[in-house]
């Protein structure tokens, strides 16, 4: 195994795990639903397991466009060197517009989804801000297929750059690869938190980094690129 790919994988792996246990509404909502409509332990997973897939489902499809730019990359030139010099010249670059993206969307606190869960066990989603007590408007109640279509479009944008690095330097089972290792690893937290909070363990129903996530993956991709271009990683 090559050591871009390595570094792509560790790249993918921090990301998908960060990205999920920073982020409770990837796994309150699940435990407020099975213990509000009194699901079986299996039931809980599956659902956990459906909207995970349905979330990274969408962090794929946003990874074609990923893919295509590396392609049209890939045609610059026929040296493999310098295709996967550009590549990696692209990774950064694109790790520093999103981290430069991150911190902006940071320091504007714009208003984003929230899950808030009543004493009955209903739980509702409605746009929220960090630091500031907002009454909800136009919330809307969750169902398990709600679940499920708010995770299908909220996907997870740094997928894409990730992906453009295998595409341009043509390695279509790394990119295979690349994808099957971040949905592992999504739905293993995702599950793992899950079942923590179903089996009464303590959970943080807020975490203090998740209005920074945009800029923890900036960072990662920046990271990532940096290492590539200048350690050889």
């Amino acid at each position: 195994m090559n050591p871009e790919l390595v570094t792509l994988l560790l790249t993918a792996i921090t990301i998908s795990c960060l990205h999920t246990v920073t982020g409770p509404d990837h796994y309150v909502p699940f435990i407020a639903l099975s213990k509000s409509r009194n699901w079986n332990v299996y039931k809980t997973i599956g659902w956990t397991v459906v909207c995970g897939i349905g979330h990274v489902g969408s962090s794929i499809v946003l990874g074609l466009i990923g893919i295509y730019f590396g392609w049209q990359l890939s045609k610059l030139t026929g040296i493999e060197e310098v295709r996967g010099g550009l590549a990696a010249w692209a990774l950064f670059i694109f790790g520093c517009l999103y981290l430069l993206y991150g911190i902006i969307q940071a320091i504007r606190n714009r208003a984003h989804k929230h899950f808030d869960v009543t004493a009955g066990g209903d739980i509702y989603v409605y746009k929220h801000q960090h630091g500031t007590a907002v009454a909800p408007r136009n919330r809307v109640k969750v169902t398990p297929w709600i679940m499920f279509i708010i995770f299908v479009l909220g996907p997870c944008e740094p997928l894409i750059p990730l992906l453009m690095f295998p595409a341009a330097t043509h390695a279509p089972m790394n990119i295979v690869l690349l994808i099957g290792v971040f949905l592992f690893f999504t739905l293993v937290v995702m599950v793992g938190m899950v079942l923590l909070g179903y089996f009464g363990f303590s959970l943080l129903q807020k975490s203090a980094l998740e209005k920074y996530m945009h800029v923890i993956g900036g960072a990662s991709i920046t990271i990532c690129g940096l290492g590539m271009l200048a350690f050889g990683w």
